[in-house]
């Protein structure tokens, strides 16, 4: 069963890996960051998301902002070492802290199309796809999540609510725009050798289609 999702926040940041140090955001939510709204509402073991379209009903607009940011990460050998000698593991902000510039979107307002896979190896022996289908609608009914959604960092929240039906409006009705290569997601099949996967976003009268896309490894 296909479900509508729509969500809206002030701000978002879907930042681009070939940014290193000082965030830039894609132009619109990427596939992998809709996976994971909706994997904050709703999660199980035995389903996985698999995500449709994306309907962007908001212009896109930038904006640029300053952002309290820890230049240092505990890496694995510091753990490590904590582990074996007892070595004090921290992050002080007080001296690590930083200034980052971000670009960043605003007002942003979407209505995700997903449907969800089941992942039998993973169902207890009373799962089935109308379970998780009733437990999804009043989730979404009630407001109810595992933890608060968010568009692409902790900072920017996300609302959400089921779509109430009829048209989905757009803010490009009659326009054709190429957004260029976007994350797609995470391929977690060698999970030794997790490899992004990329895709050629386009946005044709407000919609991005995921269904006939071609995905780059």
């Amino acid at each position: 069963m296909p479900f509508k999702i729509e969500v809206w926040g002030d701000y978002a940041c879907f930042s681009r890996p070939e940014m290193k140090v000082e965030r830039c955001s894609y132009d619109v939510i990427t596939p992998s960051a809709a996976r994971g709204l909706l994997e904050a509402i709703y999660w199980h073991p035995g389903m996985r998301w698999v995500i449709d379209k994306i309907h962007v009903l908001n212009r896109i607009e930038f904006t640029n902002i300053r952002r309290n940011e820890v230049k240092s990460k505990i890496s694995a050998r510091n753990v490590s070492s904590a582990m074996k000698i007892g070595t004090p593991l921290y992050i002080a902000t007080s001296e690590d802290i930083v200034q980052r510039a971000a670009m960043v979107l605003r007002d942003v307002h979407y209505v995700i199309e997903a449907h969800f896979e089941l992942v039998l190896d993973k169902m207890a022996s009373g799962d089935n796809e109308g379970k998780f289908c009733d437990i999804m609608k009043r989730r979404l009914e009630r407001g109810m999540c595992y933890h608060q959604p968010c568009f692409g960092v902790r900072e920017f929240p996300a609302n959400f609510r089921a779509w109430q039906g009829g048209e989905i409006p757009s803010a490009y009705p009659a326009e054709e725009r190429d957004l260029g290569f976007m994350l797609f997601d995470m391929d977690y099949s060698d999970p030794e050798n997790i490899l992004p996967m990329f895709f050629r976003a386009k946005l044709v009268n407000g919609v991005i289609d995921l269904g006939d896309c071609e995905v780059y490894r």
